[in-house]
């Protein structure tokens, strides 16, 4: 049981009490009883309403982060089986589980972890102290369950590399829990096979959230010519190709990313109409306008320009560039899908940013859908932690006439 209590301040704990899971140092009176960091502690509010329990850090100033609202829960091994449990069932219901997000840190009630499975492998990513301490018996719980299902483990994986886990205390860590493993991990998603590789790809080594947002620009594709920017390790340009494009071009700046792309495309026997292209999307764009290039489909899927509030600005010019260079490439009728991941970039912010950048070089867009993360990453209501990062739009673009 937690031994120490945190009491908020009078008039504190608003985003809490609105359905959040953060309490920031701020936010707190006291802290009485014994604790050390990453323990469970209980949280009550300055007339002593038990609030909830999470494990504090008070190095980090997001200093407690809550497990359980109920009063009297303990959080023990069969309390995170029940968390581990309801993730599972949730992902079954939901999304395509051959691969797919697993634990999605606060959206699934265990703040600060997020677990990845790419077919029978397991990438873990834990970013605070409580839960790195109640990382085994995640694991294990997980193994457990997915086993009851027939789906056998071969290997666990930690890419727990990210900065954020130094504000934490916390060294970065990055290596195998368990035996060793081959590292690159083949995976069928929406029909197309990708070498995934967990150990040096970006993040936990592919992005499972743009899962269904890919399979939505397929039906745009047959017959089409295809320019997908910021295409990584070729994702959105193999989907096009899978569906029956006629050339598509994927443009990335990393070396790595194009070699991986072009290992994809082969893999996929698509390399006589899937090419790539390693160089940078804001020098290539005008060159291919100044040459006359244009497309029937236009993928611009960037990078997060922005990771703070202070950077949104320049973010802003970055996202309206691009995608008023996207928008002159797109031939009259044509399509444009664009999308941001930034969580700082929010939706209003991108749609008016678009909106200008359409206004700019005198295009009509007409929406044809606006999607989001995959139903695997799922937005909490109420908890600011786990919004509508990405934000994925597709539009025909219209000359003015």
């Amino acid at each position: 049981m937690e031994s120490a209590t945190v009491r908020l301040k009078k008039g504190e704990g608003r985003s809490l009490k609105a359905g959040g899971l953060w309490i920031y140092d701020n936010e707190i009176d006291t802290i009485s009883g014994d604790y050390t960091n990453g323990d469970i502690v209980s949280v009550e509010d300055f007339d002593g309403y038990i609030l909830g329990q999470g494990f504090i850090n008070t190095n980090s100033k997001l200093t407690v982060r809550i497990m359980s609202r109920k009063k009297g829960t303990t959080i023990n091994e069969s309390f995170l089986e029940m968390r581990v449990r309801n993730a599972w069932e949730y992902r079954k219901a939901t999304v395509d589980t051959s691969s797919c997000r697993l634990i999605f840190g606060e959206a699934d009630f265990l703040p600060g972890i997020v677990v990845d499975k790419f077919d029978d492998v397991l990438v873990v990513e834990s970013l605070a102290l409580g839960i790195d301490r109640l990382k085994p018996v995640i694991l294990e719980k997980l193994k457990m369950v997915l086993n009851e299902d027939g789906i056998k483990i071969r290997g666990i994986y930690e890419r727990s590399d990210a900065k954020v886990r130094l504000q934490e205390g916390m060294e970065r860590l990055k290596g195998f829990i368990g035996p060793s493993f081959d590292t690159k991990v083949e995976i069928t998603e929406n029909g197309v096979k990708y070498l995934v590789d967990v150990q040096d790809g970006q993040k936990t080594g592919f992005f499972l959230d743009q899962k269904y947002n890919r399979l939505a620009i397929q039906r745009l594709c047959k017959d089409k010519r295809v320019l997908d920017c910021f295409t990584h390790t070729g994702s959105f340009a193999l989907n096009a190709g899978i569906a029956g494009a006629r050339e598509v071009l994927g443009v990335d700046a990393s070396e790595l990313g194009i070699a991986q792309a072009r290992e994809n495309a082969a893999l996929n026997s698509l390399s006589d109409r899937v090419d790539f292209q390693c160089a940078d999307v804001f020098e290539l764009l005008p060159q291919l306008e100044k040459s006359g290039e244009t497309y029937d489909v236009v993928i611009l899927d960037p990078p997060a320009f922005t990771k703070s509030r202070n950077s949104v600005k320049n973010a802003v010019k970055g996202y309206r560039e691009i995608n008023l260079r996207g928008m002159k490439l797109v031939r009259d009728g044509g399509y444009l899908a664009t999308c941001s991941c930034s969580h700082f970039m929010t939706p209003e912010l991108f749609a008016k940013t678009i909106r200008e950048a359409a206004a700019n070089v005198h295009k009509r867009l007409r929406q044809v859908e606006y999607r989001t993360q995959a139903a695997d990453h799922p937005i909490l209501w109420a908890g600011d932690e786990t919004s509508y990062y990405l934000k994925f739009y597709i539009f025909q673009v219209c000359d003015e006439k």
